[in-house]
């Protein structure tokens, strides 16, 4: 039997009225809560490494900001290649928590493979290792917490996930922070620690999140069905909205960079950076996801690209403050808030429950090949014309395609009601 977590305290037990009809009981599974756990001790663990990723590559490594283009791409875009694969395993076992334990397990193993690497082609294969492990993974976690969840409050469980996973993201890079300032330059303690949180979380996964069966027997779909899901008129629009948005989205590193070339304070807190964008995500994740159940997911993941914009802008200012780079980083956590979770709450609608993890794992694929182009194209506009026309740039074409995304998804809430 599930346990349910009451997440505001308005909600009280016992009432069995609709969302949105006066006392609603608003609750989220157990199973959404471990989950969130499990990612809250992994993102401790990739966010440690994450948060102090750029400034290693480029001081201490050495690596040019084109070079740095290609890792970020790898970084954002390399899991694309397995995010189908993982989608499509869970669906077709029926379990799709041991697909993510593989994932899981893979990206653990990478933090320690960080210890013995130096150059650019083994720093590459231990990046994509961890990466691959993420894609993965991620879209049968997804398809449990869809399964555990009902349907109307799938924003919701989706938000509460993305917060607990976001207190690990912010923790993170205040251990690596902590860590560089007790022993400057002690990347190496950094791999360690971050390796001992992530088998943590790989501990919890494997040992305390039940092994939900998404699919019946019968119900299992071979290769041509899922790949027939995926394609089908409801996903096209979503998928292709997805990825004008996604190939316009600079990663974060890029963004911090900028702020550090411009302002003392983001050189000299650069890790703590990443802190500040995880705790307005952290703030804002739950709320983002029941607007997004209330008024629809569409107009919130196109409003989260409307703040990512505005985020650009900041950064591109060629003086800054402690002010416009908090502004930036408020910015940037109400971008993850509104699209992370909000866009698998979507596209799980759009597709039968015996397909929902190839699904998800479409839209996510999608979304991580159009970053990885964006990455490497920002990081030559970058070497070309530095970061402040560069961003300029980008956010001149993502102003253009916030409405061309809002075209697209015109109405695919109203499919997915119906779906």
């Amino acid at each position: 039997m599930d346990i349910y977590v009451y997440v505001s305290l308005r909600d009280r037990p016992g009432s069995d009225k609709e969302p949105g009809s006066g006392n609603v009981v608003r609750r989220v599974s157990s199973t959404v809560v471990l989950l969130g756990i499990v990612s809250l001790l992994t993102d401790v663990s990739s966010e440690m490494v994450a948060s102090v990723l750029p400034l290693y590559l480029t001081a201490a490594v050495g690596l040019s900001t084109v070079a740095y283009g290609f890792l970020d791409g790898i970084y954002q875009g390399v899991s694309a290649f397995v995010r189908i694969a993982g989608g499509y395993a869970g669906d077709r076992g029926g379990q799709p928590k041991w697909v993510a334990v593989l994932g899981y397990g893979a990206s653990a193993v990478s933090r320690i493979a960080m210890l013995p690497v130096t150059g650019f082609g083994a720093i590459t294969a231990v990046v994509t290792a961890d990466r691959l492990g993420k894609g993965l993974r991620t879209a049968p976690r997804d398809a449990l917490i869809a399964e555990a969840s009902d349907p109307k409050m799938l924003g919701r469980a989706f938000g509460v996930h993305r917060t607990l996973d976001t207190i690990g993201a912010a923790i993170g890079p205040i251990v690596a922070f902590a860590l560089l300032a007790a022993v400057p330059n002690s990347y190496d303690s950094i791999w360690v620690v971050s390796f001992a949180v992530a088998i943590a979380g790989l501990a919890v996964l494997v040992l305390f999140v039940p092994n939900l069966k998404t699919t019946s027997d019968k119900a299992r779909i071979g290769f041509r069905r899922a790949m027939r899901e995926i394609t089908a008129r409801p996903l096209r629009k979503p998928l292709l909205a997805a990825g004008v948005l996604g190939l316009l989205t600079v990663g974060d590193g890029f963004l911090y960079l900028a702020l550090q070339e411009r302002d003392n304070f983001a050189a000299t807190y650069f890790p703590l950076l990443y802190v500040g964008t995880n705790v307005a995500y952290l703030l804002l994740a739950v709320p983002f996801g029941r607007l997004a159940d209330r008024v629809g997911r569409a107009k919130v993941l196109v409003f989260g690209h409307g703040a990512l914009l505005v985020a650009y802008l900041l950064a591109a200012l060629p003086a800054g403050g402690i002010g416009l780079t908090l502004g930036t980083l408020l910015l940037l956590g109400v971008f993850y808030a509104a699209t992370d979770g909000v866009l698998p709450a979507l596209v799980s609608r759009l597709v039968p429950a015996e397909a929902r993890g190839s699904g998800i794992s479409a839209a996510q694929t999608v979304v991580a090949l159009a970053r990885f182009a964006s990455s490497l194209t920002f990081g030559l506009f970058w070497a070309i014309q530095g970061p402040s026309k560069s961003l300029v740039v980008f956010g001149a074409l993502l102003a253009v395609a916030i409405p061309a995304a809002w075209w697209l998804l015109r109405g695919i809430d109203r499919a997915g009601a119906t779906a």
